[in-house]
């Protein structure tokens, strides 16, 4: 296992962070999520297509880049340190992962692929943003003999910025995977924690849908997850990094009582704290990332710790940052609380850390407690 970034990595590390930087300060997302379109399709089109991240996971044959979940893993911390509002997760983590588990050599699963990887196209997994990989597969959407789907899909992520949902259903001949048309669908938008990642509820009233041809949809919809839930792990992984480096520099420019307020030593300690806490959640992001990229044999370990300690280092990384931001931290204009939102709303995705440390027992051979 090598946990370091590679030289590729810091490329494309710099080159998102560049973009970012151009197009998404974290001063100007809160006046964006406000407003009526919370998501940013501009910086989208650079990132997806300009910059071509949506094609990394997808094959260089069908159209993408041909990467790695390491190089996935980089992405998702930069996003996550801008708590950038991008479909980034749904469709080029968790939709393009299930259509890779999918018969990439037939033309409808291809195609969709090629328009995806080339940000022409965004897709969404039709599943409740909550659901954890090992779960049973969802029951429910229904498909008739005419192949149109029927059923409702609660909270699912970036719904309301696809074209194509990835919907999984059963049906006369068992579990699969449909492409439905966003347009055939009712997509719902409601009110969520996080004001930078839109949920929506998907119903779908005998909806013309295409079958996906899936030697085991329910396998490929278990890798989608658990592919997403290791690189959420690096998203937290930047939320938590951009608290800390926030959290210092505010604290090394704010004085009381003559003095600069970071160099009282109980504020030291609280953030020598804090760095060690996300210098270990870094080494297991890291750990799940490369778990993924290689042969998967440990993935399911690696990710399910990597979630279970990450997603409360994200959380409190957040809560240090606005309690040691003092009144400003407080207020609506200041980002921080977009950060604590999406590290509360990180922290139940794809498997609570409670769910994961449950799984994580049973994968090492630990005796169920209760």
């Amino acid at each position: 296992m090598n946990l370091l970034y590679s030289e590729v990595e810091d490329d494309l590390r710099a080159a998102v962070r560049d973009v970012l930087a151009d197009h998404c300060p974290p001063g100007a997302v809160p006046a964006r999520v406000e407003g009526g379109e919370p998501y940013d399709r501009g910086l989208w089109r650079v990132l997806a297509a300009d910059l071509g991240v949506a094609g990394l996971l997808v094959p260089e044959k069908l159209g993408g880049q041909g990467a790695t979940a390491r190089e996935v893993a980089v992405v998702m911390e930069e996003l996550g340190g801008a708590v950038a509002p991008v479909p980034f997760l749904g469709s080029a983590v968790l939709a393009t992962t299930a259509l890779l588990g999918c018969a990439t050599g037939e033309p409808a699963v291809a195609d969709l692929l090629g328009r995806l990887a080339a940000g022409t196209e965004t897709a969404a997994l039709a599943v409740s943003l909550a659901s954890a990989p090992g779960a049973p597969f969802p029951a429910a959407v229904r498909a008739d003999a005419d192949g149109r789907l029927t059923g409702v899909v609660t909270a699912v992520a970036d719904a309301a910025a696809a074209g194509v949902l990835v919907v999984p259903a059963t049906g006369p001949h068992g579990s699969g995977l449909y492409a439905v048309a966003a347009a055939d669908a009712a997509v719902e938008p409601f009110v969520s924690l996080d004001l930078t990642r839109p949920l929506s509820d998907v119903r779908l009233a005998a909806a013309p849908a295409r079958l996906l041809p899936a030697g085991d949809a329910a396998a490929a919809l278990d890798a989608a997850l658990l592919t997403g839930a290791g690189l959420l792990a690096s998203e937290q992984l930047g939320v938590a990094q951009w608290c800390l480096d926030e959290t210092v520099r505010y604290l090394g420019q704010r004085h009381q009582f003559g003095r600069v307020v970071g160099g009282f030593q109980s504020l030291k300690h609280r953030l020598a704290d804090l760095w060690l806490e996300v210098v270990s959640a870094r080494a297991a992001a890291r750990a799940a990332a490369d778990a993924l990229a290689g042969d998967g044999r440990d993935a399911g370990v690696e990710v399910r710790v990597a979630q279970a300690y990450v997603s409360g280092v994200a959380v409190h990384a957040a809560e240090e940052g606005v309690q040691l931001h003092g009144g400003i931290g407080m207020t609506w204009e200041h980002p921080l609380h977009l950060y604590l939102k999406r590290a509360k709303a990180d922290e139940i995705a794809l498997g609570t850390p409670g769910r994961h440390r449950a799984a994580l027992g049973a994968l090492v051979g630990l005796p169920a407690v209760g």
